[in-house]
């Protein structure tokens, strides 16, 4: 069986304010054939989001190019718990509805310097009234609508804490938490816009799993025509490995390109982008529909 992908692109996300490297910046990992068509990995790590959208479209330029079709990776949520695009009144699929709004909202100048927190609150404004769901913020970005702490549990009459995918994906954070380690949801609201763009740019060429995909195996008929397959990825799911004194985050890139490259080997990549057995019907519904779904959660 060939494989499914020829490429791998695992991008770690940061949603900082100024340009940084090192630990806990943005790092992509390009797992792609060399000159004898062997598999050999780079490492970029890009000082601002601006430079590694630079970086991304040239990497899936250049791997169009090469007629090499690549799955790539990003390490934060692609949609919102159930009910998020309903409960903000949104039109349309609920997911590209929620991405379109983020894109409305969403400022990140080349210094990094963004409005995240200024769109949590106004987000927790139009959902609720009050600094609810949204939660977490330095001193200086805490306002009425969103306070540093969380403000209280979630209820039955709220959005849910969790998506679906969260429940299983143990240890995996909420998106509503906007700051502090593991905060996954500041770094989705500066990451969706960025995965928005690169979609648009290249129409149906680029799908984004499981939302255009359907959450179901995956097989080379299904990616007739397709260049590109955006998911998201939880890198805790695989043990990094690599050297000692290696930064984690270009560890964790590189091991997870590795993974999903050997799966693809064995023919049995296809497998995950499918629910876990026993998932329930409205549960697949809500990620396709959507919450998405992290590419392993449940394997």
């Amino acid at each position: 069986m060939p494989r499914l992908f020829s490429a791998y692109v695992i991008v770690d996300w940061s949603a900082a304010s100024k340009p940084t490297t090192g630990a806990d910046s943005v790092w992509i990992g390009v797992l792609k054939p060399d000159v004898r068509f062997r598999l050999a990995f780079e490492g970029f790590n890009a000082a601002t989001r601006a430079e590694a959208e630079t970086r991304l479209n040239a990497v899936l330029a250049d791997l169009k190019k090469r007629s090499e079709r690549v799955l790539v990776g990003f390490d934060f949520p692609l949609g919102f718990p159930r009910g998020f695009a309903g409960a903000m009144k949104l039109k349309g699929e609920p997911w590209r509805a929620a991405w379109d709004e983020l894109g409305k909202r969403v400022v990140d100048k080349p210094t990094n310097v963004n409005n995240r927190f200024n769109v949590a609150a106004q987000l927790n404004r139009l959902l609720t009234g009050e600094a609810f769901p949204f939660w977490g913020a330095p001193a200086k970005d805490v306002q009425t609508t969103l306070t540093a702490t969380k403000l209280r549990p979630h209820g039955p009459d709220d959005l849910p804490e969790f998506r679906h995918a969260e429940l299983v994906a143990k240890g995996a954070a909420s998106i509503w938490k906007t700051y502090y380690n593991g905060s996954v949801g500041g770094q989705a609201i500066m990451g969706i816009p960025l995965v928005r763009r690169l979609k648009d740019a290249r129409g149906d060429a680029a799908r984004v799993w499981p939302f255009e995909t359907g959450f179901k195996s995956m097989t080379e008929a299904d990616l007739a025509g397709v260049d590109v397959v955006f998911a998201e990825v939880y890198p805790s799911l695989i043990a990094p490995q690599g050297a000692a004194g290696e930064v984690k985050d270009l560890m964790q890139v590189r091991t997870l390109a590795e993974h999903f490259a050997r799966l693809d080997a064995a023919s049995k990549l296809g497998d995950l982008f499918g629910p876990p057995k026993a998932t329930p019907a409205d549960a697949v519904l809500d990620a396709e529909r959507e919450e998405g779904w992290i590419l392993g959660a449940g394997a």
